[in-house]
């Protein structure tokens, strides 16, 4: 046999071989629709079954029905209208809402001249901030430590000003907090578009950033309703974390507001300013 033909030989024998083989992808997994158990709790080993490699993975995003109202579908019922679609299953599981929802403040920021009005701006525009707090670990007690939250200061429609946490006892800053209270949370306005339309730098004073400084306190039994509202309509996937984290939660009550969102210094705005401001 003549070397071009045994060689056309050979690649037709492995093509033939890899007509039974499929390629997967390493982070996918392949579910039935049997498999999911909808409003059971996300435990470890339950979750990477659901976490399916799909286009449409942080499309959608469906807050929990116990919060919003009746007149939001279930997920069974979304599951008999997608007939079983995997893809969008996980997308409603562990996604964020792309449109949130913020038609109201989607003229972009207030003139940077209004600072308390900025400030409101920001806190009700962040869907996440970093927090600081003095550290209870071995190596670095009585050190700073940061962590990253996300957070809420009400629904899109109604801000309060005042920053609402979803939390575990296990998380290392709520150890901090425990032991010391006070903490730090610090947003920036890089988070949305507008300083990338400018093409500021984050660290431009240009691009505002407000921390907000206070004393860190558990929810008290008469604001869970509106703390739970505040958290979930911005953060549907919460309503599906596993409950034994035993989570619970937190928000901040203000002692200071310091806000740069210009060249030429910092502005620390009065707190009966702050909260008189609308970010609207």
């Amino acid at each position: 046999m003549k070397a071009p033909v045994f060689s056309l030989a050979v690649t037709a024998s492995v093509l033939c071989m890899c007509l039974s083989y499929t390629l997967r992808s390493s982070v996918s997994w392949v579910v039935s629709s049997n498999d999911v158990v909808e409003d059971e709790d996300l435990s470890e080993e339950v979750a990477p079954a659901l976490l399916v490699d799909g286009a449409g993975l942080w499309k959608r995003g469906y807050p929990s029905s116990n919060v919003l109202g009746d007149s939001v579908e279930s997920p069974v019922e979304l599951d008999k209208q997608e007939d079983g679609n995997v893809a969008q299953l996980s997308s409603r599981l562990f996604s964020y809402r792309l449109e949130k929802g913020k038609k109201s403040t989607s003229g972009g920021p207030p003139p940077h001249q209004e600072t308390a009005r900025t400030a409101r701006y920001i806190a009700h525009t962040s869907d996440w901030g970093h927090l600081a707090t003095i550290s209870t670990q071995e190596k670095i007690k009585g050190l700073p430590f940061g962590n990253i939250f996300s957070i809420s200061d009400g629904p899109v429609d109604n801000s309060t000003g005042v920053i609402y946490f979803y939390v575990t006892p296990m998380d290392n800053t709520v150890i901090d907090l425990k032991d010391n209270p006070y903490a730090s949370i610090t947003f920036t306005e890089a988070e949305g578009e507008f300083c990338r339309q400018m093409a500021y730098d984050p660290e431009d004073p240009r691009c505002a950033r407000l921390t907000l400084t206070g004393k860190m306190v558990e929810v008290a039994p008469e604001e869970l309703a509106f703390a739970k509202e505040a958290m979930f309509s911005r953060h549907p996937v919460m309503a599906k974390w596993p409950v034994g984290h035993k989570w619970f939660f937190m928000k901040l009550e203000l002692i200071q507001v310091w806000l740069q969102d210009w060249v030429g210094g910092v502005s620390l705005i009065p707190l009966e300013d702050y909260f008189k401001a609308t970010p609207f």
